[in-house]
């Protein structure tokens, strides 16, 4: 009689047990509205990693079964990576360049390899920035502006930094150059030009000294509290436009979709057009 009230005792235990890991279960997908977590990967110009932290962590206060992963970059680099394989839901990107290489939808010119990579419909112009040029704290050679950086780099009394023909902020100091038809390779062979990998490293040397005057995103001049002293205008290096697009491969397609909308919302727009960047 003992073993079997003792057998009774322990199988209401275990039903007991049950019921009880049944309801943190139920409690926990409720605390969660029910939805596995989603992991998103979006790969980002690196003019955009303060306004994208930012506006990350406010869509996640919302969306607590979102989990948003940054990897922030030259376009360039970010572009070789997709192309290698790496897992990324979204690319916005410092150029349409960049973006045009990766899409099918585009001609040989852009898109010289046939690379099928973006979803096209998915596609859109999210942001456009400015370029500007920088100077040191105290602007030592009082560089006044793009005509007379132009001037004393053909005297060779300056040294600027620019970012390297791969990523987009040196793509659009190229045109800058060529708009003043200034010989790049020559001024740089002299010691008068040095290079950055991406808008940070190019920002950095300014900041440090390291070049009397620089040129980058009005976004990271301010990101970096430095005063532009002068801004380059359309027809000396064009329109400077972010565009973002979700990646074919991508596994959670419809919460990449819902984050790119939130991207473009009113709200997602008050940060990025504080820091310097507006609607296209």
């Amino acid at each position: 009689m003992k073993t079997w009230k003792k057998f009774v005792g322990l199988a209401l235990a275990a039903t007991m047990a049950v019921g009880l890991v049944g309801c943190g279960q139920e409690k926990q997908a409720e605390q969660s509205g029910g939805k596995d977590k989603v992991h998103l990967t979006v790969f980002a110009a690196a003019s955009m990693t303060e306004t994208l932290n930012k506006l990350a962590a406010e869509y996640q206060k919302d969306h607590p079964n979102v989990e948003i992963t940054f990897n922030f970059d030259s376009s360039g680099t970010l572009k070789k990576q997709i192309q290698n394989g790496a897992e990324c839901d979204i690319f916005i990107s410092a150029a349409q360049k960049q973006m045009n290489q990766l899409d099918a939808a585009k001609d040989e010119k852009a898109n010289p390899d046939k690379l099928d990579f973006i979803k096209s419909d998915s596609r859109i112009d999210l942001l456009e920035n400015k370029v500007v040029l920088v100077a040191p704290e105290g602007n030592p050679k009082h560089v006044e502006s793009f005509n007379d950086m132009a001037a004393k780099l053909k005297d060779g009394s300056i040294r600027l930094v620019m970012g390297n023909n791969d990523v987009p902020v040196g793509q659009y100091t190229e045109k800058i150059l060529k708009f003043y038809n200034l010989d790049e390779k020559a001024i740089a062979a002299a010691g008068n030009i040095t290079y950055g990998s991406n808008v940070k490293e190019v920002t950095t040397q300014v900041l440090e000294g390291s070049a009397d005057c620089g040129v980058v995103y009005a976004t990271d001049a301010f990101s970096a509290k430095l005063k532009p002293i002068d801004q380059a205008t359309k027809e000396m290096c064009g329109q400077i436009i972010y565009p973002a697009a979700i990646l074919k491969n991508s596994k959670n397609q419809d919460a990449a979709k819902e984050l790119l909308t939130f991207l473009q919302s009113d709200a997602a727009m008050k940060v990025f057009e504080s820091v310097g960047f507006s609607r296209v």
